[in-house]
């Protein structure tokens, strides 16, 4: 009886504590992602370089791990069928944020557009019975940064 007991309680503050973390991050997120709505992102797929800018690969990185009460809640979905709602929220946050660290690592730059944004998801590590247990997002694209007015060199076209 006092397993139960033992094992409920370590679900709720599982569940309560996750629930926190996932809320800070979205209010983080949410924060960031004002600061650069400036930022203007092009995904036509036609890069036009002119004279006055350079292109900077740029990458925005994240690996989120599932929690176990996430884990557990998609078992039962497995078994039930439905919507996987707990890693939907976890893939929206690991693209956002994604996303977040390829406009920091662009406006570090003094880029002003960022041209051909793609983005890369896959499970990094998997649990004992093959359910997923990380995954990482990678977002990349082109940053258009201004040249310094330099003298051309004779390579220059």
């Amino acid at each position: 009886m006092y397993d139960i007991i033992i094992l409920f309680i370590l679900l709720t503050l599982g569940y309560v504590f996750g629930s926190m973390n996932e809320r800070k991050h979205y209010k983080s997120i949410k924060a960031r992602e004002e600061k650069y709505q400036q930022l203007f992102l092009r995904n036509n797929g036609k890069m036009t370089n002119p004279d006055n800018l350079r292109g900077h690969l740029v990458t925005g990185s994240v690996v989120i791990s599932v929690d176990y009460f996430k884990r557990m809640l998609a078992s039962l979905r497995n078994i039930f069928g439905g919507r996987m709602s707990s890693y939907e929220s976890l893939l929206d946050r690991a693209r956002r944020e994604a996303m977040l660290r390829l406009q920091e690592q662009s406006a570090a730059l003094g880029a002003m557009t960022i041209n051909n944004v793609r983005y890369e998801t896959s499970s990094i590590s998997k649990n004992a019975r093959g359910g997923i247990g990380s995954i990482e997002v990678l977002a990349y694209g082109t940053a258009m940064v201004p040249v310094a007015s330099l003298p051309k060199s004779r390579f220059s076209r």
